[in-house]
């Protein structure tokens, strides 16, 4: 608190800090009582500790708190990010209500780790991340010499299935000559992606070839546009073999007419009359890969068939498939060798 100094006048004088000018220079602001006792002393010290009260609060009102901070990350992303993304972050604010009031600038290590301990209670270690991920990001805008070292969860190998040669039987047999067929011909022959699948335009293929060039998201009104593919990746070609060719084939207009929240419904419900394990749609993806990776494609012709962008992304997520499908070919290749053993082994004993 500051303290009044005695004029030569008589009179208290006390200076509070105001403002630093252009120049460096501090300009403080002057508080006087003309009472030369005691108690002129205090008036002088009573109002300059209320005008630095008054402009400490108006200054901390002004401040950004975490959740302006968040919600101008989001605006100033909506013209470059997918609607899908946006409509990702736009639900993922009330996440940060435990925060969202705390201005910046104060905001500490401790508050945020303390956030992250509370979200990580009943969240995947992937949603954590991705929850102090946006964290990161607002902060490096508005103080970006802070740097965080938060504590995270271990990230868990991703628990990705496989669907073999007899469940892609039983599924295809199971969705033949529903409006289901299709999509599950392009994804597991493809693989193309929900959304491509439901922005396909027969305007986009000519013979055997699909111009994957479109995808049906859902925006923050939860309404379903089309937009450009995922990624730049997405964008391919894709030439589909002739028994999947002969489906498309005269269809005028879009392929389906399903969306991407339907294909996942009837999906699960042809999963259950084929009486195959529960995996997603999305997993017929995993099942193309494993087998280009099988028969011997290289990684670069599965990225660019699948539309991965990296090799980082296609061995990070799609790994387990390419190891598991490896195995069932070492398996099989290791039963020829044992057999051979077996039928020398045998003439070995003709000849004694």
């Amino acid at each position: 608190m500051a303290k009044a100094k005695k004029l030569p006048s008589g009179s208290w004088r006390c200076l509070v800090y105001d403002y630093t000018d252009d120049s460096g220079k501090r300009i403080y602001k002057s508080f006087t009582s003309d009472d030369t006792g005691p108690s002129g002393k205090r008036k002088a010290e009573l109002m300059a500790a209320e005008y630095a009260a008054s402009k400490a609060a108006s200054h901390k009102q002004a401040l950004p708190t975490f959740g302006d901070g968040l919600a101008e990350y989001i605006k100033e992303r909506e013209p470059i990010l997918s609607p899908a993304t946006i409509r990702e972050y736009k639900n993922s604010q009330k996440n940060y209500d435990d925060i969202k009031d705390i201005p910046i600038q104060e905001i500490t290590q401790r508050q945020i780790q303390d956030h992250i301990n509370r979200f990580a209670v009943n969240h995947s270690p992937k949603s954590v991340r991705n929850n102090h991920g946006i964290i990161t990001a607002v902060l490096k805008k508005y103080r970006p010499d802070f740097a965080l070292n938060t504590v995270l969860p271990q990230k868990l190998k991703p628990d990705l299935y496989i669907p073999s040669d007899s469940d892609i039987k039983a599924i295809l047999e199971t969705a033949k000559g529903t409006e289901m067929e299709l999509p599950i011909l392009l994804a597991a022959f493809g693989p193309m992606r929900r959304g491509e699948i439901c922005a396909l335009h027969s305007e986009n293929i000519e013979g055997n070839r699909v111009h994957v060039c479109r995808n049906m998201v859902m925006d923050s009104n939860k309404k379903f546009i089309i937009k450009q593919p995922k990624s730049y990746a997405g964008n391919r070609f894709i030439d589909y073999p002739d028994f999947v060719a002969e489906k498309f084939k005269g269809i005028t207009g879009n392929i389906t007419t399903l969306n991407p929240t339907m294909i996942t419904s009837r999906f699960n419900h042809i999963l259950i009359h084929a009486r195959v394990p529960h995996f997603r749609f999305h997993d017929l993806r995993h099942y193309c890969a494993s087998i280009m990776h099988a028969i011997g494609i290289p990684d670069a012709y599965i990225m660019e068939r699948g539309g991965w962008g990296n090799d980082s992304t296609l061995k990070a997520v799609y790994r387990h498939a390419l190891d598991e499908k490896s195995k069932e070919m070492s398996n099989k290749t290791n039963e020829y060798f044992s057999n051979m053993q077996h039928e020398m082994q045998h003439e070995k004993e003709k000849v004694q």
